[in-house]
């Protein structure tokens, strides 16, 4: 189509003008009452920039028609608030405006006008006076206010620079744009037209026009400049080192391919050594068709692909744990029973339940030597040598020990291994022990399986059930290595300090062997054979030069230890043995010749931090003695009562726990029953129960028998027999149930001195596996209810119980 020159155009080259520019030039005002408004869609015209657009909407075309008909070049142009919107009304247009002059127009093949218009001055549209067929609007002109010369000057510089090294950054800048930078003097224009052309929203660029003072807009224009200049810094940064990047990789591929060239005429390759090897040593391995299968399918894949590709190095790491791991190895076990007994007796002092469990497993296997492996768990307090016993085991049957922490154990993977599309992924550590024994058939210990934790990653003692079932951990499944392993011929010994917190699907899977708190007895020969030969090797001492005797010992173990293991005994024995290393070292004695006695350890330990345990005596009418178990062994607890006079109320203190204080209110409810005392005593008389050593909490039901006792002591006014220790749960019935912790519970009472100790008749069953040693100079009695104990308590009570009973 021929080019339509309007009778308005003017024939200009754009660039020279701007280059001829000293700043905006100074346009004369145009008079006019009422101006046509072009409303343009995404774009803001400033005023002295040249500005190509091209008008297509109906009502534009006729408003340029009718500018023609008008002879006028003239009009306003503003900013669409909504560039989606085809009708235009006033409330949807900004009412501050460029008037611009139309310098020339051109018509397109598909009906549209190309306009090539330059703003000329800021305008603000007062009053729409016409909205069809387009707009047209009254106006003032909107001047700008200036700063003065010395900040126009600072601000044309620094707008300038930071223009010319934003081109710099540009990968294909015309040189024309530089040019036109560098002749541009003015800093209206320079403001204008870099506000024109950096990248900005509608609404910035409105915002921008919207200034009346030039310095603010500039001051802005400026700051977007410098936003614009680190995004390209940043950008061109990134693109340097993504060009490196692939430079350096496209360097080391052709390395590569030279390498391999020069290898393959020396007959050298890397990669077919690598595959010879595997294959060497999948051919001594006793595994199984899956495992088999697996190695033929991975090898059938290494072949195929390069070595520089990623998955290379995947699985070459999967072949490599396939070849590792030792499929059907077995160490040879130790059948000899006297050498396997021997073992256990030298590393621990007594324990014959657990040693008698390990013999029993080493009969049978010599019996039938294809036998899986029993599940054993350790439980019992700290410090009594769990751990240390298994590793006994595995020297006893003359295999390989491995052990797993568990404790603070989240991850299932950590058990079963990730999969391998992860990057990284490796199998569980059940896998990663077996391959570092070296043998399919180790004591593998499962430490703190009590403290297994769990989260948004799964349970891990999930995972446990199919590794500690004799059932199915022969077909034992490893998310990394998908392949079938073979676990029934490990010897898995957990360890833990309680059951309550393992899963009880995971502890139906383990045959539990309960390990109980040392004695005093046993604590002192357990430091006479064990500890102080260590602790002397420990610390650079001969046997000879550390000496201490039972007396001193049993002074240790009973003022400065307070546990059910030997762990803060050892350290105790420490602490001495620095002192007369300190002393050789010095010279002041040498240690074979010191004899260390109570006053000294003293010196050196310390002021002894807990008191002896001893029988009370003469205790009056509402005490009783009780006996509780603690983590750390057996305890004695002294049971108060008072009575005063009040309302009937019951008062509990010592910081005692829900059970404890039910055991509490119904020992009294017991006491009111069988009317000890008259109805109308208790509705006189407060009764307060208390439970020395209040800042340590208690809590259980065995504390019931004796609750009851010392009420009955303090309602009648006769004391409890001498020497006499209880413990037992109560009921409603009167009576009276089995409770636990009796081993323990009988020695704290030998250590307190008392003599007797009374006990549910069902827990006599547990006084039988207690070695008869240990329970020297203490009678036992047994009782089923309530009546029989406490007239045996309180001697002559019982016809008061007969007739006063009413329960």
């Amino acid at each position: 189509m021929r080019e339509e020159q309007s009778p308005f155009a003017e024939e200009m080259d754009t660039l020279a003008y701007v280059l001829r520019a000293q700043g905006v030039p100074e346009f004369p005002l145009v008079e006019l009452e009422v101006i046509s408004v072009l409303p343009l869609r995404n774009t803001v015209l400033f005023p002295g920039v040249i500005l190509p657009i091209s008008v297509a909407r109906p009502s534009s075309i006729q408003l340029l028609e009718h500018l023609k008909a008008e002879k006028t070049p003239y009009l306003a142009i503003t900013a669409q608030k909504d560039p989606e919107r085809d009708e235009v009304l006033p409330e949807n247009v900004y009412t501050v405006a460029t008037l611009a002059k139309i310098l020339r127009a051109q018509p397109t093949p598909e009906g549209h006008i190309t306009l090539m218009i330059q703003g000329r001055h800021r305008i603000r549209l007062t009053e729409f006076v016409q909205t069809e067929p387009f707009l047209r609007a009254r106006y003032l002109y909107a001047p700008e206010s200036l700063p003065d010369e010395t900040h126009q000057k600072g601000l044309l510089l620094a707008l300038r620079e930071n223009a010319l090294k934003a081109l710099e950054h540009l990968p294909e800048s015309p040189q024309e744009a530089r040019v036109l930078l560098q002749n541009i003097q003015g800093l209206p224009f320079m403001t204008n037209f870099l506000a024109n052309n950096l990248p900005m929203s509608l609404a910035e660029r409105q915002a921008l026009l919207e200034i009346d003072d030039l310095g603010e807009r500039a001051e802005k224009v400026l700051a977007q400049l410098q936003n614009q200049l680190n995004i390209l810094e940043v950008t061109e940064d990134i693109l340097n080192r993504v060009r490196s990047t692939l430079e350096r990789q496209q360097r080391d591929y052709i390395l590569r391919q030279q390498i391999k060239a020069i290898q393959d005429e020396l007959g050298e390759s890397p990669e077919q050594s690598d595959l010879t090897r595997y294959r060497e040593a999948a051919k001594n391995k006793k595994w199984s068709a899956e495992a088999q299968q697996a190695f033929e399918r991975e090898m059938a894949r290494l072949e195929r692909i390069p070595p520089f590709s990623p998955e290379y190095g995947v699985i070459t790491a999967y072949i490599e744990w396939l070849v590792e791991l030792p499929w059907a190895t077995y160490t040879k076990d130790r059948f000899d029973l006297e050498k396997a007994k021997r073992i256990l007796d030298e590393d621990h002092y007594g324990m014959q339940k657990v040693k008698r469990r390990v013999l029993e497993y080493l009969s049978v296997l010599k019996l039938r030597q294809d036998m899986k492996g029993p599940i054993l768990c350790l439980q019992g307090p700290p410090g009594v040598g769990k751990t240390s016993l298994a590793r006994s085991i595995a020297r006893a049957l003359g295999r390989k020990y491995i052990r797993m922490s568990l404790g603070g154990l989240h991850d299932e993977a950590e058990i079963r291994g990730h999969r391998r599309t992860y990057i990284g992924a490796m199998p569980g550590r059940i896998l990663q022990l077996l391959r570092r024994a070296g043998t399919s058939n180790p004591v593998f210990v499962l430490d703190e399986i009590d403290k297994i934790g769990h989260d948004f990653r799964g349970d891990p003692a999930y995972a446990l059930l199919e590794v500690l079932d004799p059932e199915q951990n022969s077909t034992f499944q490893d998310h990394y290595l998908e392949v079938p392993y073979d676990l029934s011929r490990v010897l898995f010994i957990a360890t833990a300090n309680t059951l309550e917190t393992i899963h009880p699907a995971l502890r139906d899977r383990m045959e539990v062997i309960e390990l109980s708190g040392y004695s005093v007895p046993e604590k002192l020969q357990i430091a006479r054979r064990y500890l102080l030969p260590r602790v002397a090797a420990d610390h650079g001492l001969k046997a000879n030069q550390f000496k201490v005797s039972d007396s001193l010992l049993l002074h240790v173990i009973e003022r400065y230890t307070r546990e059910s293991g030997v762990r803060q005994l050892q350290r105790e024995l420490a602490g001495l043995a620095r002192w007369l290393a300190l002393q050789s070292v010095e010279k002041k004695k040498k240690a074979q010749d010191i004899i260390l006695t109570e006053e000294e350890v003293e010196e050196i330990l310390g002021v002894p931090r807990f008191e002896k345990e001893e029988y009370e005596k003469d205790l009056r009418p509402g005490v009783g003695i009780g006996l509780a178990w603690t983590p750390y062994g057996g305890d004695v607890l002294y049971v108060e009562t008072i009575a005063m006079p009040g309302e009937g109320k019951l008062s509990l203190s010592g910081q005692l726990g829900e059970v404890m204080k039910e055991s509490a209110t119904l020992a009294y409810h017991l006491i009111r029953a069988y009317r000890l005392a008259s109805p109308e005593w208790f509705k006189t008389h407060d009764i307060h129960i208390h439970i020395p050593a209040g800042a340590v909490p208690k809590d259980g039901p065995s504390a019931g028998v004796v609750l009851l006792a010392a009420l009955a002591s303090l309602v009648t006014g006769q004391p409890i027999r001498p020497y006499l220790a209880m413990t037992g749960e109560i009921t409603l019935r009167g009576k009276i149930l089995p409770v636990g912790g009796v081993k323990e519970k009988l020695l704290a009472a030998l250590r307190a001195g008392l003599q007797i100790v009374a006990l549910p008749e069902a827990n006599r069953k547990d006084v039988s596996e207690i070695p008869s040693e240990l329970l020297q100079g203490l009678s036992l009695v047994y009782f089923s209810d309530i009546s029989s104990l406490l007239a045996f308590a309180m001697e002559g009570l019982e016809a008061r119980l007969l007739e006063g009973a009413v329960v």
